[in-house]
């Protein structure tokens, strides 16, 4: 029985990885390689597994701390030159989880939250806005327990520039009607 989709031997699974691995900004884990190149039912986590160990044996990925992998000069070359065999439709999805990654991992670099118990028993979230300049906004609530410090702190991150907006106008609003 012939075996569709584009993964079928171990060779494509690493131009799949070569090519996921130039288009990432960040280190990434064994697990995201594989939730990354995933475009294919053909690909299994076990192949991945087998594949970047083999990858970096070959020095086309680099092992950091954390158990991250990032690609190399040897891994960029080489993935630039193979990066054609690759299905069209799977590296449009491969580029697009990429992007979402790359988009996700970024905004979560500029939205910040941290839990500090206080001596009364109760829980100090504090919560930061940044972007490339650097602080935008920092908030401080006090919740009650740490249920609802820890449900505040996610909710912060979900929707922190909507909080900063609704902040801005609400403060900027008066300031307008003062200015006629």
């Amino acid at each position: 029985m012939q075996r569709l989709g584009f993964i079928h031997d171990m060779m494509d699974v690493k131009v799949l990885i070569l090519f996921v691995m130039s288009k990432v900004s960040y280190p990434v884990t064994i697990q995201q390689i594989y939730e990354l190149c995933y475009q294919d039912d053909c690909l299994s986590y076990f192949d991945v597994c087998t594949a970047v160990p083999e990858m970096v044996t070959s020095r086309h990925l680099q092992p950091l701390e954390n158990d991250c992998y990032e690609i190399t000069e040897k891994g960029r070359a080489d993935g630039s030159l193979t990066q054609d065999s690759i299905a069209f439709t799977v590296r449009q999805r491969a580029e697009n989880a990429v992007a979402r990654f790359n988009r996700q991992i970024r905004r979560s670099s500029f939205v910040k939250t941290q839990i500090l118990e206080r001596e009364s028993g109760d829980f100090s979230v504090i919560m930061a806005l940044d972007d490339e300049m650097g602080n935008l906004m920092t908030l401080e609530l006090l919740a009650p327990n740490q249920r609802q410090a820890v449900r505040l702190g996610r909710l912060f991150e979900k929707k922190a520039e909507i909080i900063y907006n609704l902040t801005m106008a609400e403060l900027l609003e008066d300031e307008e009607e003062a200015d006629f």
